[in-house]
């Protein structure tokens, strides 16, 4: 899984994703939006000037959003991104109409679409979580300068007792010389860390 692939699929299979942004108070505030298009250095999305979105986009500068495929629970993949963003130029706010016809059913004339405006995410981090897959897929990515959000690791202070292992629900633990966890297939439940007699487990919020 790389960045690409999530800029991807966000458009392409997913496209209506919940964003969510900031209030004047800094509480959480959750729109539906389309991501219209990606490149390599990020996705692209539109909105109207007059709207509250616009005025939170434009006063935090940041944006989280998440899309989902899948019909059930167990067959669903998610992507999420997080970053900052920035009020791109007239060229990508012609461009993304054309991308996405039905915008001109929605915005008929070129008068009701000058209000509109084109945004990108440019900068942040990424992750693509799979439960579909066993045991499960997880990746988190770094992108524009961003980073990844972390997770929970083992330092030097592991035994090897296997404890962690032992209470893993992906079993997704590796017993050697020390405790490895495989990054990509774990759910971040914290059950290691809980139950390790050494505290060897660390939680990091990169």
């Amino acid at each position: 899984m790389r960045v690409k692939d999530v800029f991807l699929f966000l458009p392409g299979e997913a496209h209506t994703v919940v964003m969510a942004t900031a209030d004047e108070r800094d509480r959480p505030v959750t729109c539906a939006a389309d991501v219209m298009d990606c490149d390599e250095t990020g996705l692209c999305f539109l909105t109207a000037r007059g709207k509250n979105f616009y005025s939170r986009l434009k006063r935090g500068g940041y944006v989280s959003l998440t899309g989902i495929k899948g019909d059930s629970t167990m067959t669903r993949a998610a992507a999420s991104v997080s970053g900052e963003v920035r009020e791109e130029s007239a060229e990508t706010l012609k461009r993304l109409p054309d991308k996405n016809l039905y915008m001109y059913e929605i915005y008929p004339t070129e008068k009701s679409r000058s209000a509109l405006a084109a945004f990108k995410l440019y900068k942040g981090r990424c992750e693509w979580f799979d439960l579909s897959k066993k045991p499960i897929e997880r990746f988190d990515m770094a992108f524009g300068g961003g980073e990844t959000s972390g997770g929970y690791f083992v330092t030097d202070k592991c035994r090897a007792c296997g404890k962690c292992a032992e209470v893993c629900p992906q079993n997704c633990v590796d017993i050697g010389e020390k405790a490895v966890i495989r990054q990509n297939n774990c759910l971040r439940c914290g059950n290691c860390a809980e139950v390790c007699p050494y505290g060897a487990v660390e939680r990091r919020d990169l």
